[in-house]
């Protein structure tokens, strides 16, 4: 039994990798994934939620360069190298924009980026070594309103619509396997009652369910991840039920019975493995519909709240520079949105053949 299953298994990685589509949507998923573990290591600005404002250089073009000028704080506060790749490096040097700066024997005198203004500071605010504090800095893809380097935001907001997916479904899967299980298989009262819930969730639009839990839990990131999960669990309860139901009637399930198995291992150990390939495509179109609704949300303001970047924040930050020139700040995230899932939407339609016992 075990030899055949890892057959099966193997003969569906297989059927998996011949699919090109699919496995180039696979890869790129699991880049996002490394981005959003890793963003802050990756992003230009590494400072914590990519936040380093700018306001000088406010809505530049991709490509824009500029010379940075860095003031060392005074301050400085101890960080573990685990505490900056999760969290971000606490920045409090001052960073300013400048045209260009000329050094004389005590001073440091530079030119204002904003207002071309002739300013100056002691050498020693730089330790006497300007060259070091003074860097040409590169956005590549340009500036947000704030000044803020939109490729860092970018990076590390990868982080909230990638994960919301990984939470969301997991919560949905755990609510909706466990009760479409135990419907399916008991049946009678117990079904009638779980499917009274079911459309009772399944009746209330998916938006305005969450909407309205996000309100209960309170705003952020964390609460709009839970709301959505437990908006996601009923097409998998639905479907669950559906398979046990016609699965229970197999001579095995019957067989296990007889050999006094109590119903829990019935369930978790024999009839779940078996009816696990339509639960596996539909948590990959999970994943696509929960980072659209949390984009959504961010667009509403109910999601990630200020300074955490997501992309649905970014995108409603700037929709309205589509028709002030400037469309890149409202477009690139929503590329990036459209890209992740996208990608998972392929990943599920590929599943949905590799698993399809009749191909």
């Amino acid at each position: 039994m075990s030899s055949k299953s890892k057959s099966l298994s193997k003969l569906a990685i297989q059927k998996f990798k011949k699919n090109t589509i699919g496995v180039i949507s696979f890869w790129f998923v699991v880049f996002c994934g490394f981005v959003a573990v890793f963003g802050y290591l990756l992003a230009p600005d590494n400072s914590s939620n990519a936040n380093q404002m700018h306001l000088e250089i406010h809505s530049k073009s991709p490509g824009f360069s500029v010379l940075m000028l860095t003031i060392p704080s005074k301050d400085k506060t101890e960080q573990s190298f685990f505490h900056k790749v999760f969290y971000g490096k606490k920045n409090l040097d001052t960073e300013i924009p400048i045209q260009s700066y000329t050094v004389n024997d005590k001073n440091l005198e530079y030119v204002n980026y904003s207002d071309g203004m002739i300013k100056s500071i002691p050498l020693s605010s730089v330790n006497h070594n300007p060259e070091k504090f003074i860097q040409q800095r590169t956005f590549y893809f340009g500036t947000d309103k704030y000044g803020r380097d939109l490729l860092s935001r970018l990076i590390v907001g990868t982080r909230i619509s990638f994960f919301i997916g990984f939470i969301a479904v997991f919560i949905s899967l755990l609510i909706g396997i466990s009760l479409g299980s135990i419907a399916g298989y008991f049946g009678g009262k117990i079904d009638a009652f779980i499917m009274w819930i079911i459309n009772i969730t399944w009746s209330i639009p998916t938006l305005l369910l969450v909407i309205a839990i996000t309100l209960v839990l309170g705003k952020g990131y964390w609460q709009v991840f839970i709301a959505v999960g437990l908006t996601m669990w009923v097409e998998v309860a639905r479907v669950v039920r559906g398979q046990v139901m016609t699965t229970k009637q197999q001579q095995y399930v019957e067989a296990a019975k007889a050999l006094g198995f109590s119903n829990l291992r019935i369930i978790f150990r024999h009839i779940l493995p078996n009816i696990m390939a339509p639960v596996i495509v539909i948590a990959a179109a999970n994943f696509a519909s929960a980072i659209l609704i949390e984009s959504g949300l961010s667009f509403l303001g109910i999601g990630a709240q200020p300074p955490t970047p997501s992309w649905g924040a970014i995108v409603k930050n700037h929709y309205n520079y589509i028709i002030l020139g400037k469309p890149y700040l409202a477009l690139i995230p929503g590329l990036a949105i459209m890209s992740l899932v996208m990608a998972f939407m392929l990943i599920g339609n590929t599943l949905r053949d590799t698993l399809d016992v009749k191909n």
